[in-house]
This record gives structure tokens, C-alpha cells and sequence, in this order.
């Protein structure tokens, strides 16, 4: 029975359906992947990248196809579709541009006559397991370094929104050798059946970290390489700023960017108590002005949450807040649509502590807590104070603050005086509970998961 997707700002409209992959089709899909994987790692490396260049380039001429298909399965905004589809693109290239650079290390010899060197070889069929917030660019920041680097990839997107995935897997049977990339659709089970098969060498996940547990537990068993991008509780502390609003603005783009459903979004807003006031009620009057509507309207910037279970999750973390002594400073509510939509009013929370669920798990959606402090020590020990530890951020103008917090902050990918916003060309990393492996994303470190090292020992005679 094929899968039905419906729009999540209008539920009643069905957008698209899709055939779900057999368990029994697996076998053969993987061997078809090896098969092409090996003629492929063949080709010598720029020779790769010149051919993933090209892919990437058709991709890029059918981004406002690409954008609408996010837009309709996931709810997001135009812009933020279009901008998805261009950010993918702009990452793809700098990982190409890696495509020609030294791959190994010449080491000196204890030998008298021998070259010791290392070099590296692709590591062969790579699974993607992919999220429904990205449902383009995710994969792409596992299908282009799998590719430059040699392997053939089977990527399988959220059942919720499988057809950016499913056009990828189409322009690339036009421009790439076939079976390359291939797409599989499904639910979870799928998903665990193809970690689970002796024939795939990595497993990418980028998801929750309950799955992403359960998916380096199968991949265990036949000692795949993993690579897990998980979850975040993302602090921004705001010690002083020579400029509030500005700050504010950065905060407020950071937190509610598709609609607060990423990882790297800001969640907590861990402010000095003389601030406090001021930070609230310019968060209340940002989040006041944002109103969310369908993503395919004219001037949409925030659409609706992907799901009725989103809807209620988010509805829930609020609600239980408010009961745990939270007050909402704005929003707070569901918010009626006539067409049925998952809609949810951006939120402010004050008078959040470090020990409510809501300033310590992972919310997904458009709530932004504000928790108070009085010293640079408790700030770091609220902000280190959860199980995650992707991404954080610092506004002061001191440098002995800014040095304390590069140096001892929990997280990944550590900002000073910026959003949380992740360039094309650097490593998208995680500590913690929000990740597990390296390199299974952008920047120069791609090649330590996509690739095997060898040490080779060379003597000119016996």
C-alpha cells in the first residue's frame, strides 16, 4: 500500500504518495550497490569529484522543485526550503573542492631503504539515515562525501517527507553511474534491517538519540562504521552586548529557524539577572510579530510543526512548564487553523530553572526558555548542566569571559557573538549525547568515516 504524505498545514491535502520499499527488496539493492560501488572506486579521485560536480550542478537547476517538495512535506517556509536546497549545494562544493587534496602522510622509517606512508581507500556501501527537519540537505552531507570519496550510498529518508530524498535518487540515475544512489522508503523497521545487513560498511544517522542508540546497537553487530548526529539543548548566554537588539534579533533567528525543529537550534537563553527584564520582553515582542502560516503563502517565515504528534509534544513541554512554575511571556498555545494545521505560536518562557524538563530536553519547536543568573560560573554550570552538547553561544565583550567559555563550554560547535548557524565548509560536530563518530558530516574530517586507513611499508628489494 503506497504511503500517503499530506501537507502539514492542511492535513486533509495529500501531496504525494510513494511506494514503500519490500524488506524482501534489500539483498538486492545492496548488492547492487556493491557492484557499483567498486567500479566507481576505480576512478581516480578528482575524476570523482568532477562527476559529483556535475550531479550537484542539476541538482541545483531543479532547487525550486526540490524547495516546493520540502515545503509541502514538511511544512517550512519557501524561503527557508529555498534556502535548504542552496545551503546543500554550497556545502557539496567545498566537500568537492576536498576532492583533490592530499589523502595520507609520509612517515620516516626505522628500516635503512624503506618508505613507510599511509594512504586511504574508499570504505564502500554507506547507509543514510536522514530526518524529516533537513530532507535535503542532511542527505547531501552524507551522499557527496560518500560519493568523492568512492563508496555507494542507499539513503533513507523520514517517512514523513521522502521526496526531496527520492529526486536526489532520480537526477543521480540521470548523471551518475547507475545504483550508486539509491533511495529506500519506509519506516523504521527498514531503516534497522539495513543497519543491521552484514553488507553495508558505515550507517550515517542523523535523528533522535533513542533511534540513533538503536541504530549503532545493530550496526554493532557486523562492526559498521557509525556515525550518529543526534539532539541538542542549545544555550546562548547573554552576559552584556554593546548592541541588545541586535543580539536579540541573532537569538530570536536562531531559535525559531524552521520553526525551532533543528538541532542546532537556540533553546535556552541563560541571561544576567540585571538583563533579565529587557531580554524578556524584547523576546515577547519578536515572538509576538512572528505568525506562522502555511509555507507556501507569499511572505510565510514560519510555517507549521511537521505533525499532529509534533503538535501535541511541543503543546505538552509547555504545558508541563507552566505547571513546574514557567510563565509565558508570549504564545503559549495552539493556534487555530481552518484548514486543520499543526500551527503552534512562537513561545517565550521566563522564570525557567535549570531543573524543569523544559530547560533540559530536547523540545523541537518554537520555545525559547529564559533562565537567569548572576555569575559567569553559574551561567557555564547551567549551560554544561544537560546530557547534550552540539552547539552554544556567548554575546559579552570581555575577553576573559569569551576565553573562559571557548575553553570550557560543552558543545560541538562553539559561537561568540553569533547565532548558531554552521558554515558550508567546517566540521558540523557534536560532543556528548548529541553525537557519536566523526566525520560523518561536512568539513575535512568527512574522510576519517567515509574512508579506510592503510599503512603501507615499501622496500626497493628484498
Amino acid at each position: 500500500m503506497p504511503i500517503e504524505i499530506r501537507n502539514p498545514a492542511a492535513p486533509d491535502d495529500i501531496v504525494a504518495r510513494y511506494d514503500e520499499t519490500p524488506a524482501s527488496a534489500l539483498d538486492d539493492l545492496v548488492a547492487r550497490a556493491r557492484v557499483a560501488q567498486v567500479n566507481w572506486a576505480a576512478a581516480p579521485q578528482p575524476d570523482r569529484g568532477a562527476k559529483v560536480a556535475k550531479f550537484v550542478d542539476t541538482l541545483e537547476a531543479r532547487a525550486a522543485e526540490i524547495a516546493l517538495s520540502i515545503t509541502k512535506e514538511m511544512g517550512k517556509p519557501l524561503a527557508e526550503a529555498r534556502g535548504e536546497v542552496a545551503k546543500a549545494v554550497g556545502e557539496a562544493r567545498a566537500c568537492i573542492g576536498r576532492a583533490s587534496a592530499p589523502i595520507g602522510e609520509v612517515f620516516p622509517s626505522q628500516i635503512p631503504g624503506t618508505v613507510a606512508y599511509s594512504t586511504r581507500r574508499p570504505r564502500g556501501v554507506i547507509l543514510g539515515i536522514n530526518p524529516w527537519n533537513f530532507p535535503f540537505s542532511t542527505p547531501m552531507r552524507k551522499a557527496i562525501p560518500a560519493l568523492v570519496y568512492g563508496n555507494a550510498i542507499i539513503l533513507k529518508p523520514a517517512s514523513l517527507t521522502p521526496g526531496a530524498v527520492a529526486l536526489m535518487a532520480e537526477i543521480a540515475a540521470e548523471t551518475l553511474p547507475a545504483n550508486l544512489v539509491q533511495a529506500v522508503i519506509g519506516g523504521g523497521a527498514l531503516g534497522q534491517a539495513l543497519s543491521e545487513h552484514a553488507s553495508v560498511d558505515a550507517v550515517s544517522f542523523t535523528g533522535s538519540v533513542g533511534v540513533g542508540k538503536r541504530v549503532a546497537i545493530a550496526a554493532a553487530g557486523h562492526l559498521a562504521e557509525v556515525s550518529l548526529e543526534l539532539g541538542g539543548k542549545n544555550p546562548a548566554i547573554l552576559n552584556d552586548a554593546r548592541d541588545l537588539d541586535k543580539a536579540l534579533d541573532q537569538i530570536m533567528a536562531a531559535a525559531f529557524a524552521v520553526c525551532g525543529q533543528r538541532c542546532t537550534a537556540v533553546s535556552r537563553v541563560i541571561v544576567q539577572r540585571d538583563l533579565e527584564e529587557a531580554v524578556v520582553a524584547g523576546l515577547a515582542a519578536r515572538a509576538e510579530l512572528m505568525q506562522p502560516m502555511d509555507g507556501a503563502m507569499d511572505g510565510a517565515k514560519t510555517g507549521p510543526l511537521s505533525s499532529a504528534q509534533q503538535l501535541e509534544d511541543v503543546a505538552g513541554f509547555v504545558s508541563r512548564a507552566v505547571t513546574e512554575g514557567a510563565v509565558i511571556a508570549a504564545g503559549g498555545k495552539k493556534l487555530d487553523s481552518d484548514k486543520g494545521g499543526y500551527f503552534y505560536a512562537p513561545t517565550i518562557l521566563s522564570g525557567v530553572n535549570r531543573g524543569m524538563e523544559v530547560a533540559r530536553d530536547e523540545v523541537f519547536g518554537p520555545v525559547l526558555s529564559v533562565i537567569a543568573y548572576d555569575t559567569l560560573d553559574e551561567a557555564m554550570s547551567v549551560a554544561n548542566d544537560v546530557a547534550f552538547g552540539l552547539s552554544s553561544c556567548l554575546y559579552s565583550e570581555r575577553t576573559d569571559e569569551v576565553e573562559r567559555f571557548v575553553a570550557t563550554s560543552e558543545s560541538g560547535m562553539i559561537h561568540v557573538n553569533a547565532g548558531s548557524f554552521p558554515e558550508n565548509h567546517l566540521p558540523f560536530v557534536g560532543i556528548k549525547d548529541s553525537a557519536m563518530g566523526v566525520g560523518g558530516s561536512n568539513g575535512p574530517s568527512t574522510i576519517q568515516f567515509y574512508t579506510t586507513e592503510h599503512t603501507v611499508y615499501r622496500r626497493a628489494e628484498v
